[in-house]
């Protein structure tokens, strides 16, 4: 038993399995709003196991793959992948068993969540890629989280609603502008080691301003998102907490860099959550 409870830790912090929270509201979210109500227990257990398998399967990627970078930098190099607690096997295991699963689940959603199953895990395992060449990669990492609403559309109405892509263009900006905060840390390592990122190639000023800016544009998008889903008073509340609590955000970062873990973890988990439970006070009220 004792064997079993390391081996499933093991695993849990190999992926961060607590950051799950980033992605899950915002599944639920558009859930909510395509179905304008409860949309069953059948698609909320098949929407949590198609998120958390896709996101199994794109953590399992990263750290399979970025092995040679993150026992270089003292901040990952005592993650499982590197210190020998998860062996390379087990990983490239874990990761095809997670990709089985998520298509596995898309099919029993509906043909479209099918047809769109290889491409969304295509999408979401190419930010490890990119950050060898392009300091784009944050805007992937963005894109990657920003499809989970456009999946729960999709697993709902069937088809990819227009307020979706609103909302998932604001999740986007709001990933990557976090992430932008949170590479902060690594900034003189990526720059030591030849890895792309904006804050290794504009500095710390620079990125917070660009942060900045993606955060007003995440506003804006779920501004859109609520005007066009014709939402009422709770979700505008929703987006006005959300530019709070993005604001909270920065000031932690610019007032001090060592509170980037509880502006990551603490706020942005908030965040998410918060505006689910506005989402859904005003499509049940």
């Amino acid at each position: 038993m004792n064997r079993i409870s390391k081996y499933i830790n093991d695993f849990s912090e190999l992926v961060a399995f607590k950051h799950s929270i980033f992605s899950l509201p915002f599944i639920f979210i558009a859930m909510l709003v395509a179905s304008k109500g409860w949309f069953g227990w059948m698609l909320f257990i098949l929407g949590i196991f198609a998120a958390i398998s896709a996101r199994n399967f794109a953590m399992g990627v990263n750290r399979y793959l970025d092995r040679d970078i993150d026992v270089l930098n003292p901040r990952t190099k005592d993650r499982p992948s590197v210190d020998g607690r998860v062996s390379n096997n087990s990983m490239i295991m874990f990761i095809i068993l997670n990709a089985l699963l998520f298509i596995s689940v898309c099919y029993l959603i509906n043909p479209l969540a099918l047809k769109l199953s290889i491409p969304f895990l295509i999408i979401i395992g190419a930010y490890t890629l990119f950050k060898r060449f392009s300091a784009l990669a944050h805007i992937v990492l963005g894109i990657s989280l920003g499809l989970a609403p456009i999946a729960g559309a999709v697993a709902v109405a069937g088809y990819i609603p227009i307020w979706s892509i609103y909302l998932a263009t604001g999740v986007t900006f709001w990933v990557a502008g976090f992430d932008l905060l949170y590479s902060l840390q690594d900034m003189e390592f990526d720059k030591k080691n030849n890895l792309h990122s904006i804050p290794s190639k504009f500095g710390s000023s620079k990125t917070m301003i660009i942060a900045a800016i993606f955060h007003i544009l995440t506003i804006l998008f779920f501004g859109i998102f609520v005007y066009i889903a014709n939402l009422g008073i709770f979700a505008w509340i929703g987006v006005l907490f959300s530019a709070i609590m993005l604001s909270y955000e920065h000031y932690l970062v610019h007032k001090d860099f060592t509170k980037i873990d509880k502006a990551f973890f603490t706020v942005n988990g908030y965040l998410g959550f918060m505006f689910l439970i506005m989402i859904a006070l005003d499509i049940i009220k």
